[in-house]
């Protein structure tokens, strides 16, 4: 869970900083869309990337899994929340499966229209930075994008510092640091990625 989540948090890192690209030059993010798009590098990285994916999540339900038989049909005698443990910490599959869910609608709308549709041999009908001004206009979109984002930001500020903590970093001196170099990651993740749907629906008119 840590090494794939780590690998995961790395790419939307990466993939955020692209996707900000489009506010400033619609040509430039065309250009690195068709950099990444049908070609080995992005082929292989896809694949990498997918299975980075599918490892997480199989073994997030397996540790869900895992938790729930160690409970038994009894559950815990003592049910109420210890205010030192953090809201996400005990919603992290919750979460989760917020986060899958618009992940799957997410790679219809982009991946499967583009670079699958790509591989297939049909052109799109408009350029990537066309098909984001177009997607994000919507209120609707727009607004399962921002709720999907507010998943994904507790599920980051929670997942990453205790990614570093399974792997061994977990002192009194460097696990409050690792904590909140893991909220400001988060959470310039989270702005970039954000900054898109609010810019095409308050700045329409500057388009």
């Amino acid at each position: 869970m840590s090494i794939t989540g780590i690998f995961l948090v790395l790419f939307l890192l990466f993939h955020s900083t692209v996707n900000i690209l489009v506010l400033f030059s619609s040509s430039a993010y065309n250009a690195m869309s068709a950099f990444l798009g049908v070609n080995w590098y992005a082929l292989i990285g896809t694949g990498v990337l997918a299975g980075g994916f599918v490892v997480h999540i199989l073994y997030a339900l397996y540790l869900s899994w895992q938790n729930m038989r160690a409970r038994g049909t009894q559950g815990y005698a003592m049910t109420q929340n210890q205010k030192s443990v953090e809201w996400s910490s005990q919603n992290m599959f919750v979460l989760g499966v917020i986060v899958l869910g618009f992940l799957v609608l997410h790679l219809y709308q982009f991946w499967f229209k583009m670079q699958f549709a790509e591989l297939m041999g049909t052109q799109a009908e408009e350029t990537p930075a066309q098909a984001v001004a177009n997607l994000f206009s919507n209120w609707g979109y727009c607004t399962i994008y921002i709720v999907w984002l507010a998943a994904l930001w507790f599920h980051l500020t929670h997942g990453v510092w205790s990614a570093f903590q399974s792997i061994g970093i977990n002192n009194k001196t460097w696990l409050p640091r690792v904590k909140v170099i893991s909220n400001i990651i988060s959470t310039i993740v989270i702005l970039m990625f954000m900054s898109i749907p609010v810019y095409y629906l308050l700045c329409s008119s500057c388009i």
